[in-house]
């Protein structure tokens, strides 16, 4: 009989993809994936080990599958991803539920290492350079059979202070056009039909083979693969928004008015500690060119509140900013001190409750600007890729152009009859609204 694997796998997008690829090595070997870890013979915790919050989830995994192997009813246990590239060390000694660790380098070794553990070894540690992830190999998805992530690079050069990016997933590095044509075609024919393209900083892509920032070529040839409809764009830096990105964003309809631009904040003295670009007047102007070429445009950000040194009035003049703008989409963080990033060894610490507190006032803010920006939509139809069907509420579900998945609202709809199914677009006239999400009514074409 197969031996039947489990994956957990937390964090990220990125993350999720290098999951996929361990999955789909494991499944070419012969082994049988099953998402119940309670029937599984050997589960795999893919970490995230980027904020405290990550760590904890992690952590909290890996101890309640440990219980299973005490049980008896796992005979292995393997820890990959950030945490285990980042707190090698501590994790092997403080851990001895685990049987086997891997860095991200060492990700193409997950068959040989699975078989090894069955086998019935044990404190295998593996680890190479960051530079060997793999990133062009098949994989497994786990999303939706009709929505897939495309990673089209991985690490990240630009080095703020208070991330661990740089040090988990090491230098940027894109992938080459042709091998990520070559995997959004292989997508395309197993049925998916919404792209959702990330990296680390998503609008680097191409610089370091190529000497020049790529992804508006790369855009316009993804917009070419018959059976792609929609393409959205997470994780895009703000200095490499280009007027030629943005064009081609305006001009290609298969590519979603939506573009997730994580500022952190608005101060440039905060930004400069940061160690990122722009001030409020540049993101301002950002913000007013990307909506003058794209009226429509759905913009998500994300906020970093409590940073080091950041004083009362910087923070209010981010709350200033976050109304006067009007983002479409926003998340807003409490500034974690990751361990090892200048920012954790900086001055002027910001007391926890100060800066939870202050992430809580942006989110009521943002709770209220979703509010009226939903108002506007009623009346409105909208494509809705559908998502799926409610038993509870009875009516079916699903996002627009303006909600990336897993991450931001949905749409809830009666629907006509026949259902559609999951993946179909189909239009729906919204009628009311729900705090962050919209009901309305599907309409025959």
């Amino acid at each position: 009989m197969n031996k039947k694997i489990g994956m957990v796998s937390l964090g990220c997008p990125k993350n999720q993809v290098d999951a996929e690829i361990m999955l789909y090595r494991l499944k070419e070997a012969g082994y049988e994936i099953t998402g119940n870890e309670g029937e599984a013979d050997l589960v795999i915790v893919n970490t995230c080990g980027f904020i405290e919050d990550a760590k904890r989830e992690a952590i909290d995994n890996i101890l309640e599958l440990g219980q299973l192997k005490e049980d008896g009813s796992l005979k292995g246990l393997i820890v990959t991803g950030c945490l285990a590239e980042r707190y090698a060390n501590e994790v092997i000694d403080e851990m001895p539920e685990i049987d086997a660790l891997l860095g991200i380098g060492c990700n193409a070794d997950i068959v040989s290492v699975v078989e090894r553990v069955l086998s019935g070894e044990k404190g295998i540690a593996l680890f190479a350079e960051k530079e060997k992830l793999d990133m062009d190999s098949d994989r497994i998805l786990a999303t939706p059979r009709y929505t897939a992530y495309l990673r089209v690079a991985d690490g990240c050069d630009n080095c703020c202070t208070y991330c661990t990016i740089p040090s988990i997933r090491g230098h940027f590095r894109s992938r080459t056009m042709e091998s990520v044509l070559d995997e959004a075609n292989r997508l395309a024919r197993r049925g998916v039909r919404e792209l959702v393209v990330i990296a680390q900083d998503t609008t680097r892509y191409g610089e370091d083979i190529y000497g020049k920032l790529m992804l508006a070529e790369l855009l316009n040839k993804l917009c070419e693969i018959d059976g792609i409809e929609w393409i959205r764009i997470l994780y895009a830096y703000p200095e490499r928004i280009t007027d030629e990105l943005l064009d081609t964003m305006a001009s290609q309809p298969k590519i979603m008015k939506y573009i997730d631009i994580p500022i952190q904040h608005c101060n440039g003295e905060v930004l400069h500690n940061m160690n990122r670009r722009g001030d409020r007047q540049s993101l301002t102007e950002l913000i007013a060119k990307i909506r003058a070429k794209m009226p429509d445009v759905a913009i998500r950000t994300t906020l970093i509140t409590g940073f080091p040194g950041e004083t009362e009035e910087q923070f209010t003049e981010l709350c200033e900013f976050v109304n006067e703008i009007g983002f479409d989409r926003l998340g807003c963080f409490a500034y974690s001190a990751e361990e090892g990033t200048p920012a954790a060894e900086m001055p002027n610490q910001c007391e926890k409750t100060v800066k939870e507190r202050r992430a809580e006032v942006i989110m009521n803010d943002q709770l209220r600007i979703i509010s009226e920006k939903n108002q506007e939509k009623i009346g409105k139809t909208l494509d809705i890729l559908v998502e799926g069907y409610d038993n509870y509420i009875r009516c079916c579900f699903g996002r627009s152009y303006a909600d990336a998945p897993e991450i931001d609202a949905k749409i809830f709809f009666a629907s006509s009859s026949p259902r559609p199914s999951e993946g179909d677009i189909v239009k729906v006239e919204i009628f009311d609204t729900i705090e962050y999400d919209l009901l309305g009514q599907q309409i025959d074409e």
